[in-house]
């Protein structure tokens, strides 16, 4: 029951015969009404001793009596008031008494204010009186518009503001008692939308609207209305009021602002195709120069009618000429246009090789790590671009660790069942995936959705063309997977390829070769070439071999600073600008100053010279050459230069 029950037992105390009586039996209500726990096995008079006389003697009398009592007295003990019923239970030997209570806490004091409240009566009404007169007089004099009608569309009240606005918009002056559809009688277009508003408040619902108010001919407004019902006594709506304020000049301002931000988007755009333009000038330059420098030294060999060599600079161009169309691929790979060639493959294969091409990447700095489960099943993909993917992940995450932190390329399966799928963007099924994460310094959870994006990078201009993710998300949808990224602002980055299992067997075949760095120990003077492309290095190598000078090469900034400080004799640094290995050539350069102060130092770049090198501001001694630049300027320049 919700109602506390007992059955109390008396018997002779102290104080007399039946003066006192202990609980027997209570049942879990007993406690949330009366407020005293555990009370079966209590007496009375050591419960409430105070109140323990007036207790026994009300439960006393129905005892002796066996007449039932209803009252209500106030628990001192606990603060309870109580609506109390008790009646005898029979044989009257066993002198038992049932009790059954209610806690009238809340209703009494509700009583009691309300006696309070009539005993001044006479004052609340002059304050109420003043309190609505103070509210009318602040609706009355508000710039919001209030209007208030009931279920014949007749106002019972509006403020002057309203008033006003509606002459103003309508060219009539509505009054208390005036039909709202009477006066827009011979207006039907404003009276519809009139009406369509007021019929949802006058219906019970609340809600706010924004529309377009006034005579065709007039002028016509933008008003946000917030409407509410008031109701009678039985919870009727009898009437409905709303609050309405100009919204006009705000909603102009919103649109001037989504023109601005629309013209923000497309200035941002543009950028992002200066930063792919950019990027991929600097990279068709490398190859520009290697496949023009192959080229002049063949016509240069041809002309002194020596052949011999003539094969091996027409490989150089034709290994430039397929780069090129490398790097065409990327741009094809996020549009998901690209040529693929898939075949079965368990990736686990990969894992050796790539990740030893990863840690040269990458550079001494960052620890690479692969974890390959066992069991992995097989996918149908393109070894190539996978690999391409992977490399274009982990050169990322290097970006990201500036100062040198851990890549991780773990592979595993993935079985996800349809909720899952649906969060990822995929059919439910079974998936192979490989996952690359790093320690680095996190993306942002604004701009994360953003990542993926075509010509989207976080990196300063020139430093990135915004399509190594981008070509990764192609190459994971045109595979009939998907790719998904997790990061944490100074915590690092995962990016996941999901790629479905294939139920065949799997194809292995994988190639990939590496030109190990010659340096040239010939007499005279030295130069040190420093180039991350081969074919360059090797242009460069052989025109300055051919003019008498011994060159060292080095294809990254720290192969280079360990040339220069382990070589004897250097008179000249050709040094690329972009390289890898986390020093940049200008790095090199400076680092190169500081160990030979006096040493000469010649830049090549896919850059113009202002925007690489501080501006054009470079130090007696440097100069710069772009690519992609003719053999004869390059030897006109060293010769420059060593003078």
């Amino acid at each position: 029951m919700d109602e506390g029950f007992c059955v109390i037992e008396f018997f002779d105390g102290p104080h007399g015969p039946d003066s006192d009586y202990v609980h027997i039996s209570a049942n879990a209500a007993y406690e949330r009404h009366a407020g005293i726990p555990n009370v079966v096995g209590q007496k009375l008079r050591e419960m409430v001793g105070d109140e323990a006389d007036a207790w026994a003697a009300r439960y006393g009398h129905v005892l002796r009596t066996g007449e039932p009592i209803r009252f209500e007295q106030e628990l001192v003990a606990t603060g309870r008031y109580l609506s109390l019923s008790s009646f005898r239970l029979e044989p009257p030997e066993k002198k038992h008494v049932a009790v059954l209570f209610q806690d009238i806490t809340e209703r009494r004091r509700a009583e009691k204010a309300l006696q309070e409240l009539n005993a001044t009566l006479e004052r609340r009404v002059a304050e109420a009186l003043a309190e609505r007169r103070l509210f009318a007089e602040i609706v009355e004099g508000a710039t919001a518009f209030v209007q208030v009608a009931d279920q014949d569309y007749r106002w019972l009240a509006i403020n002057s503001a309203a008033a006003d606005e509606f002459e103003r918009l309508f060219g009539v002056r509505p009054k208390v008692g005036d039909s709202m559809l009477e006066v827009l009688a011979d207006q039907p277009e404003s009276q519809a939308v009139v009406k369509a508003v007021w019929d949802r408040a006058l219906a019970g619902e609340a809600f706010i609207e924004v529309d377009t108010f006034g005579d065709p001919d007039r002028e016509r407004r933008s008003y946000e209305m917030r409407f509410n019902v008031l109701r009678d006594a039985d919870g009727k709506v009898a009437a409905a009021y709303q609050f309405v304020f100009d919204v006009t000049e705000r909603l102009e301002e919103q649109a001037r602002l989504a023109a601005a931000e629309e013209a923000l988007r497309q200035a941002q755009k543009m950028e992002a195709v200066g930063q792919l333009t950019g990027g991929l000038a600097h990279d068709f330059n490398n190859l520009l120069a290697g496949i023009s420098g192959a080229f002049e030294m063949i016509g240069s060999r041809l002309s002194q009618g020596r052949t011999s060599d003539v094969e091996r600079y027409l490989q150089a161009g034709q290994g430039a000429a397929r780069r090129a169309a490398a790097l065409t691929h990327r741009l094809l790979a996020f549009s998901r246009r690209q040529t693929l060639t898939p075949k079965p493959l368990v990736i686990n294969r990969l894992m050796g090789e790539l990740s030893e091409l990863i840690r040269r990447t990458v550079g001494p700095s960052i620890e690479v790590e692969t974890i390959a489960a066992s069991g992995l099943w097989p996918t149908l993909v393109d070894d190539n671009q996978l690999e391409n993917a992977i490399l274009n992940l982990c050169i990322n995450a290097r970006d990201a660790m500036p100062d040198g932190g851990r890549i991780t390329i773990e592979t595993g399966n993935k079985w996800l069942d349809r909720r899952t799928a649906k969060e990822h963007g995929l059919e439910p099924g079974q998936y192979v995936t490989v996952c690359v994460s790093d320690t680095g310094t996190g993306i942002d959870k604004a701009i994360l959705d953003r990542v993926f994006d075509p010509f989207f990078t976080t990196k300063p201009i020139g430093q990135g063309t915004g399509l190594g993710l981008s070509m990764v998300y192609g190459f994971a949808r045109q595979s009939h997977g998907h790719v998904r990224i997790y990061s944490e602002v100074g915590q690092g980055t995962m990016v996941c390829l999901y790629l479905p299992r294939h139920l065949g067997e799997e194809e292995v075949g994988l190639e990939e070769t590496a030109a190990p760095i010659d340096e040239s120990q010939s007499a005279g003077e030295v130069v040190l070439v420093v180039d991350d492309e081969p074919t360059v290095r090797m242009l460069i190598v052989d025109a300055l071999s051919e003019l008498g000078y011994a060159c060292a090469e080095a294809s990254d900034g720290p192969s280079a600073l360990a040339v220069l400080q382990a070589q004897g004799r250097i008179d000249l640094l050709i040094t690329d600008v972009g390289l890898p290995g986390g020093l940049n050539g200008r790095q090199v350069a400076d680092a190169a100053r500081a160990l030979r102060p006096e040493l000469k130092t010649l830049f090549i770049t896919g850059y113009a010279e202002n925007a690489v090198l501080n501006h054009g501001h470079i130090e007696r001694g440097m100069e710069v050459l772009t690519k992609p630049f003719a053999i004869r300027d390059l030897t006109a320049r060293v010769e420059r230069l060593l003078r």
